[in-house]
């Protein structure tokens, strides 16, 4: 790719952080104001990675930009020196500065992926798991922001009427202790990568974890692409959930019913097919990375 003029790559980090900050500065209105989102904050809340990340453009590997010392006094810098190589008048994302414990981060990464990639999908939890979650309702994880959409019994008849094939390590382990016998699976950390699957809610929102732990190596855009999906995601988890989120305008996903159950397959369905797409991108980025 050729090098990015001081212009050019200047327009780019302006789209954009416009583009980002549809989503960070209405989370940083809600943070100020102490007003929660069950749905959106969620994002930054799990996923514990600051505003600037998303915020911040990085051109990623094998793009440099056009470059010269006084950048440095024009505004703070935005490329990390950890990172980045100045050369001729050029900077770059340079992976001779990856240290080893890096490089084997990304390397498992890319090895986890894959293994999602090329392991058959599930499309029929139906997004149980946040009903096992609440299960016999001794501990609701919500419950101070977002009120339950059915009585308790209704909640725990379901959870036991209904099988229950969760494979996400970072989901099952919230479910409440009755219910984790309940699960087919028994899914944990050291599990991941002979467990997760490409139809899950959960392991496609996930996408813009390994996106983050891969920058600035993958590049922004690439990044910024898989947390609007984990927006999509997160909206059809807590819909299909047992929680009331009207206040909020989400409508049920009423997967106690078979239509609903219906309605939530297909929106898996095209979220996963969406998450594919990403999937195959970042493996491919982290592989020209690996090899470099």
């Amino acid at each position: 790719m050729p090098p990015l003029s001081d212009a050019e790559w200047k327009d780019h980090a302006a789209a954009h952080r416009a583009r980002a900050e549809r989503w960070t500065l209405p989370a940083r209105r809600r943070r100020d104001h102490g007003e929660p989102h069950p749905v959106e904050d969620f994002l930054f809340q799990y996923y514990p990675y600051p505003f600037v990340l998303l915020e911040n453009w990085q051109p990623g590997c094998g793009v440099a930009l056009e470059w010269s010392a006084a950048e440095e006094s024009a505004a703070p810098r935005m490329f990390s020196a950890r990172h980045y190589s100045e050369r001729d008048g050029f900077l770059f994302a340079d992976p001779e500065r990856l240290s080893g414990k890096e490089r084997e981060r990304l390397i498992w990464i890319s090895e986890l992926l894959t293994a999602i990639r090329d392991r058959a999908p599930n499309f029929a939890c139906h997004g149980l798991h946040e009903w096992a979650m609440v299960y016999r309702g001794k501990e609701v994880r919500h419950e101070k922001t977002t009120p339950l959409r059915l009585p308790q019994a209704e909640i725990d008849a379901l959870v036991e009427s209904r099988a229950i094939c969760c494979s996400h390590h970072d989901a099952f382990r919230f479910f409440a202790g009755e219910a984790r016998p309940m699960n087919r699976l028994q899914p944990t950390l050291e599990s991941r990568i002979s467990l997760e699957q490409p139809g899950c809610v959960h392991a496609n929102m996930d996408l813009y974890k390994w996106a983050a732990k891969s920058m600035p190596w993958i590049g922004t855009e690439l990044l910024l692409d898989c947390f609007e999906l984990a927006v999509e995601l997160r909206d059809l988890d807590m819909r299909a959930s047992p929680y009331d989120l009207t206040k909020w305008g989400c409508m049920p996903v009423r997967i106690e019913t078979a239509e609903g159950r219906r309605i939530y397959e297909m929106e898996q369905r095209r979220l996963a097919a969406a998450a594919a797409l990403l999937r195959e991108r970042l493996i491919g980025k982290l592989e020209v990375i690996s090899q470099q």
